[in-house]
């Protein structure tokens, strides 16, 4: 049954306290996330009851609402809806950046906007990287599946009037890539976008090779998204100084003036020749870690990829996805991390199994396993494995299974990658790239996600503790979520 997007907003809102207690709005592939003033004010039992709420995860400050793909989308537009018709709460003096911190002639933040002490520590660190990259993933995986059957259509020798036309169009994003990063850089940590985005261009324009840095002449696009994250955070900086600094009647011409000046001969020379060197040890790392310890390594990030989505530290690496793809043409990372997804399944498929035929857990497996099979793992793991406990872990095994597969082959010269990030389980085989072809490719893909699905079931089979006692539990926790 589809839930009405207004309507699972307009469920949401007051559940997490309302439009006076939502700092920021945003969402990735699956998940609301909302930054909030007080988290104490969200009703957990109630959001998690939500009709169309798949999971939820209290971050930090953050609250994430699972709502699967496509659904995700239009809530998102919905809420932000409900949230800008809404009275404005007058935030606390001290919430507010200082006038001189802000654009020149920008209003005070919406209701939508980030207000309060940003958050501090690791996870707020990725989270603010993952709000960079994140907007950028439906054009990479757009562009991605151009790019391959344009790829297709080169070797195949078919329609060549138009491959060139492909080609332009599936390249035309990855080569302004970095101006999209400098500008939702500044975004993200306070400064002007456009400022952001123009300090970013400089890496990718053609005059840089004119440059020389260091003794080396410097090379256009080189240190590519890092370079790119690196200027465009230098010159907020140097932006935020000028605001402090510059006199009210001079600012509208001397801080975007410093800011793309001092910013940009900082890029040139120094940003761009250290995140050059960055992104090839990125690049030569990834390649040096499949090719020598595949295997291993494939078990070790297939295995702890579920514990590192629930935690929401997986998005440390979509910096280094993003470094790779644009270097490379392809991951080689996310094949192996989609082995998790693929344990997932075939320990959701062993606890159907395990449970009796009239389990209402069977029900929601039913329902979440086509997502599941095309890579999107929220509904099966905050609906059927994590409230089980064993299951999880068991997954986590098939995942590692999996990865290992893929790993081994690597270990044998045969590197499977995805020209796009987001897209896992089935659904990334459009978006395969490799150096033997595409069927080979494929091929060890394929042997992955079966290797994941088989060790996954087995396990949870066999360890999984799924017995009629458990489901029994289960179906009463379904029942009464609060234990009354």
């Amino acid at each position: 049954m589809r839930i009405d997007s207004s309507t699972t907003a307009a469920a949401i809102l007051p559940l997490v306290g309302g439009p006076a207690n939502v700092t920021s709005v945003a969402h990735c592939m699956t998940r609301l996330r909302l930054g909030l003033a007080d988290p104490a004010r969200v009703d957990e039992a109630a959001l998690r009851a939500v009709p169309g709420v798949l999971g939820l995860v209290m971050d930090d400050g953050s609250c994430q609402v699972v709502l699967g793909p496509g659904a995700v989308t239009r809530v998102t537009a919905a809420f932000e809806r409900l949230i800008a018709g809404a009275p404005a709460a007058d935030p606390p003096a001290a919430a507010d950046p200082p006038a001189a911190d802000r654009p020149h002639g920008a209003d005070a933040p919406s209701p939508i906007a980030r207000r309060g002490a940003a958050p501090t520590g690791l996870r707020a660190v990725l989270r603010r990287l993952a709000a960079v990259f994140l907007p950028l993933i439906p054009a990479l995986i757009g562009c991605g599946i151009l790019a391959g059957v344009d790829g297709l259509l080169l070797n195949a020798g078919l329609l060549p009037g138009l491959t060139p036309a492909l080609t332009a169009v599936a390249s035309g994003f990855m080569a302004l890539i970095a101006v999209f990063v400098g500008y939702n850089t500044a975004q993200e940590f306070g400064g002007t976008p456009i400022l952001g985005g123009a300090v970013a261009a400089i890496v990718v324009h053609p005059g840089v090779a004119k440059v020389t840095a260091f003794g080396v002449a410097l090379a256009p696009g080189q240190g590519g998204v890092l370079g790119a994250l690196a200027a465009a955070l230098l010159a907020t900086r140097v932006e935020k100084w000028c605001r402090r600094r510059v006199p009210p009647t001079l600012d509208v011409l001397l801080t975007p003036t410093l800011t793309v000046l001092v910013a940009g001969l900082g890029t040139l020379y120094g940003l761009m020749y250290a995140a050059g060197a960055v992104s090839s040890a990125v690049g030569t790392a990834a390649n040096w870690l499949l090719a020598t310890t595949g295997a291993f390594a494939g078990l070790v990030l297939g295995g702890l990829f579920l514990p590192l989505v629930t935690l929401g530290l997986h998005q440390a690496l979509i910096p280094v996805h993003a470094t790779l793809i644009e270097q490379q043409g392809y991951t080689v990372l996310l094949p192996v991390l989609a082995m998790a997804g693929a344990g997932q399944v075939g320990a959701a498929m062993a606890v159907y199994v395990r449970l009796r035929p009239d389990a209402p857990l069977r029900t929601t497996i039913r329902s979440a396993l086509p997502a599941g099979l095309l890579g999107v793992g929220e509904p099966l793991i905050y609906g059927v494995s994590l409230p089980l406990g064993r299951p999880f872990v068991t997954a986590c095994a098939g995942g590692a299974a999996g990865g290992a597969f893929v790993g081994f082959f690597a270990m044998l010269g045969d590197r499977v990658g995805a020209t796009a990030i987001g897209p896992s389980g089935w659904a990334l085989f459009p978006l395969l790239a490799g150096n033997r072809g595409l069927g080979a490719t494929a091929a060890i893909y394929a042997g992955g996600l079966l290797t994941g699905y088989a060790v996954g079931f087995a396990a949870t089979y066999a360890f999984g503790g799924v017995t009629a006692a458990v489901a029994a539990r289960e179906a009463a926790a379904a029942r009464d979520p609060l234990g009354v």
